[in-house]
């Protein structure tokens, strides 16, 4: 809005609006909306070069967050980021080791992947190949949470 009118940019952004900086104290609100901003992209980095899809991190950020808020509060001291990125490591190293169900099909598409002929192949090779298709019929899978947007849910942005 600020580039259309040509007024002057919000100093804080979208991130000052959190409940997280409302429940802080005033002398603190720039330190912990640093901190958010912080672990916000740390979130999508994670989501960014991970191979799987998981929420572990997330909730390990929140608690880094709540601690922090914990610690500007009562000066209780809050883990150090290496420990707690390690726990949440093993936690989704574990997460990864459990074997996941298998999905359930349809009996239509079973006869259809049974009756489906394979075509024969051309004499030519094609330069290009087509890309397949990855859900055919009426089924949609639901995509994964990955970490930055669990963390941005619980931030409260996007529901």
């Amino acid at each position: 809005r600020a580039l259309k009118t040509r007024g002057n940019t919000p100093k804080y952004g979208l991130l000052f609006h959190s409940s997280y900086i409302g429940r802080a104290k005033a002398k603190n609100k720039g330190r912990i909306s640093r901190y958010l901003a912080n672990k916000c992209s740390i979130a999508s980095r994670i989501d960014c070069f991970s191979e799987s899809v998981s929420n572990v991190f997330g909730s390990k950020l929140q608690e880094q967050v709540e601690e922090r808020l914990k610690f500007y509060e009562t000066g209780d001291l809050p883990r150090k980021n290496l420990d707690v990125m390690e726990e949440a490591m093993t936690e989704a190293m574990q997460v990864l080791d459990t074997p996941e169900p298998a999905k359930k099909r349809k009996i239509e598409e079973i006869v259809d992947d049974v009756t489906e002929e394979k075509p024969a192949e051309s004499e030519e090779p094609s330069k290009k190949k087509k890309k397949k298709k990855k859900s055919e019929g009426g089924a949609v899978a639901e995509p994964a949470v990955g970490t930055f947007f669990f963390f941005l849910l619980l931030l409260g942005r996007l529901l």
